[in-house]
């Protein structure tokens, strides 16, 4: 049976392990890689690599959206379920672990809120084929890009920092 110094001396280990772990989830997965920008936003520091991943996710959701309101002038509620399916949370997926990391965890909220959201109007389009439905549903999207764009700004690491 080990002594009460042993039994301390593993519990003083078993603290130290705890807090750095608690640490590098403070670090990796709430607060990112992030600096103040000139303009009061959070910058995210990524790679340009990385930056070019994110850059084409929003891309990929203006497209969409510019489709799906050009479905909804038509009276297509198919065509916006189709055109949202993809852009809903299967395409969350496809962001790299180590890009994840850097990205501070409300913005991770946010586009996963976004995904979540394209989901739901796929579905509901499906279901219902209620245009006007789908263009609320497209609206509150909105609202979450906007937040999100108000918010953080994606930087490029300089090269004399790496």
């Amino acid at each position: 049976m080990p002594d009460n110094k042993s039994v301390a001396v593993y519990w003083t280990i078993i603290g130290l392990l705890l807090l750095t772990i608690a640490g590098l989830v403070l670090k990796f997965v709430v607060l990112g890689t992030t600096q103040t920008a000139v303009d009061g936003r959070q910058a995210i520091i990524l790679e340009p690599s990385e930056r070019a991943i994110v850059l084409n996710e929003m891309r990929q959701f203006l497209a969409g959206v510019q489709g799906m309101l050009d479905a909804a002038d038509r009276g297509d509620a198919a065509a916006i379920a189709k055109i949202a399916r993809p852009l809903g949370m299967a395409a969350a997926h496809n962001v790299p672990a180590g890009l994840a990391a850097k990205l501070p965890l409300e913005f991770k909220s946010l586009g996963h809120s976004v995904h979540g959201d394209f989901d739901r109007i796929a579905m509901d389009a499906e279901a219902m084929s209620d245009v006007r439905l789908s263009l609320r549903q497209l609206s509150g999207a909105m609202k979450t890009c906007v937040a999100c764009h108000a918010t953080y700004q994606i930087t490029a690491a300089a090269a004399s920092a790496r």
